[in-house]
């Protein structure tokens, strides 16, 4: 019998951001994020590996991008997640800035903090750049949710999320981490 979704999956591992600066990246995540770095991988070359069986570079065969130079850093970042830095030093024609939040292929990442106000004061204190908010929902699903996006250096965005118990975790039967234990 076939299945009708991916098997196996067991949990999202990482998730992985390109940062034009990796040692400035490791000083934000790890000093204002609180992330630690686990290990570092490369430099991976495309000049220096050997090429694929079918002549193809090495780094276009494994992550898309032809004659590309390379390093990556993983960090864990909070109790539940690793983030894995990459810092292209080839191909020089990359573009330098994100992608906006309306872009297709954008992303960001929400970590989940106990008091929003704190954490907001925490990075507004060590002048990172914040978004308006924070933005409050009152009402359906998300109702007592508070979030405020922020940026890294890079301008990658960021968010910040705070809530409790939330509407729609009574409406699912998907096992949620954030959904309190009941005997």
């Amino acid at each position: 019998m076939g299945h009708t979704s991916l098997p196996g999956v067991m949990h999202v591992d990482h998730v992985a951001l390109t940062v034009p600066d990796l040692d400035a990246a490791i000083r934000f995540y790890g000093d204002v994020l609180g992330a630690v770095e686990l290990y570092r991988l490369g430099p991976f070359d495309a000049r220096e590996l050997p090429t694929m069986p079918n002549g193809t570079c090495w780094t276009f065969a494994h992550v898309n991008v032809a004659d590309a130079r390379l390093q990556i850093v993983m960090m864990a970042l909070g109790k539940n997640l690793m983030l894995e830095l990459f810092r292209y030093e080839r191909p020089t024609d990359a573009v330098s800035t994100p992608r906006r939040n309306c872009d297709a292929g954008a992303s960001h990442i929400a970590l989940k903090v106990e008091n929003l106000d704190i954490a907001l004061e925490f990075l507004r204190e060590r002048g990172v750049k914040l978004m308006d908010g924070p933005i409050v929902i009152d009402a359906g699903p998300c109702a007592g949710l508070r979030v405020n996006y922020f940026l890294d250096p890079f301008g990658n965005q960021l968010e910040l999320v705070e809530y409790g118990h939330l509407p729609f975790m009574d409406e699912t039967a998907v096992p949620l981490y954030a959904r309190p234990v009941r005997d």
